[in-house]
């Protein structure tokens, strides 16, 4: 069942003199129980993407196209009341950097009571004892003492685990996480990342899992969106994308992991960054940094190109060597 559809959503920010979509017609669709991970480096437009689903786009950025449908209810026409009632309740999100997405000055259980009573007429002992009982599921340790914690006397992974608590307090379908585990060391990611996946399990939460690490895809994802400048340039299963990746851009992303390097050669790079939005071209955006680029490939935007059932990526090289072999 499908519990979140976007459908050419368009975001935009003023620069230089005029708005640039920094998310440009964006669609993917969200399954009950699915792990969908959205990757791509900084500066791609990942987390403005997230921002659009909750509605939450800090202005002067504003949304100016497309269409998000939590099933039947469409986000996007949804009035400032009737959003504040469904975000939290239906769609939630985790912020990536849990310090500075926690208020400082109020404790932590009471900022999850707070998240509680927002959506349901509860006492606020019946929040409380709903809250503590999520601190422990989270995994936080002596969750009746932590409840009474200000943010800047847990660790990193505590105050994640806080974030974690809150989101999934109303048991909302579609969970949000942006890089959740950034700011973690390896060891907390790694706990961080099983307890997603076994609450996810548990509740057949549908989660948008936004990462710029590719292990992580690996060990969480069920399907795979590649993001490049503001565009979505490759979508398939988990094992399609990573086993034969087609575009050039996941080629690179999948070369530069430092597990597949040759021992006493240098570690593959993408040549270049991400340009800024106002240099992004009119046509494939990555045609500045692609080792195959073609003539065109700066003006015109490029074709879908199937691979497979569930594999689509967008290439001017790959539709013409699919052209060419078809011939």
């Amino acid at each position: 069942m499908t519990l979140l559809r976007v459908r050419d959503l368009r975001t935009t920010f003023p620069l230089e003199g005029r708005r640039v979509a920094v998310v440009d017609e964006v669609s993917f669709d969200l399954e009950a129980g699915q792990v969908l991970a959205l990757v791509g480096e900084s500066g791609c437009g990942k987390s403005v993407t997230a921002l659009s689903l909750m509605r939450l786009v800090p202005k002067p950025g504003r949304i100016e196209g497309g269409k998000v449908s939590l099933g039947k209810t469409s986000v996007l026409e949804l009035g400032v009341p009737a959003m504040r009632r469904v975000r939290g309740r239906r769609i939630s999100m985790i912020f990536q950097e849990p310090m500075t997405s926690l208020n400082p000055v109020v404790r932590c259980g009471h900022q999850v009571v707070e998240a509680i009573r927002l959506h349901e007429k509860a006492t606020f002992r019946a929040a409380r004892s709903r809250a503590v009982e999520l601190f422990g599921q989270v995994g936080i340790p002596d969750p009746e003492q932590r409840f009474d914690a200000f943010p800047h006397e847990l660790s990193g992974g505590l105050k994640q685990r806080v974030m974690i608590a809150m989101a999934l307090s109303m048991r909302p379908e579609v969970l949000v996480a942006d890089e959740p585990t950034t700011a973690l060391d390896v060891t907390i990611q790694a706990q961080i990342l099983r307890l997603m996946r076994e609450l996810q399990q548990q509740t057949r939460t549908a989660i948008l899992l936004i990462t710029h690490d590719l292990g992580v895809v690996n060990e969480m994802a069920d399907r795979v969106a590649v993001m490049y400048a503001g565009r979505i340039v490759e979508f398939g299963s988990r094992r399609s994308v990573l086993s034969e990746p087609t575009h050039p851009y996941t080629r690179g992303l999948l070369a530069a992991i430092p597990a597949r390097a040759v021992r006493g050669e240098p570690l593959h790079e993408i040549e270049g960054v991400v340009p800024p939005p106002s240099q992004w071209a009119a046509g494939c955006r990555f045609c500045t940094r692609c080792p195959e680029v073609l003539d065109h490939c700066g003006d015109q935007v490029a074709p879908a190109v199937t691979i497979g059932a569930d594999h689509v990526a967008f290439c001017h090289a790959r539709a013409e060597s699919v052209t060419g072999e078809s011939r």
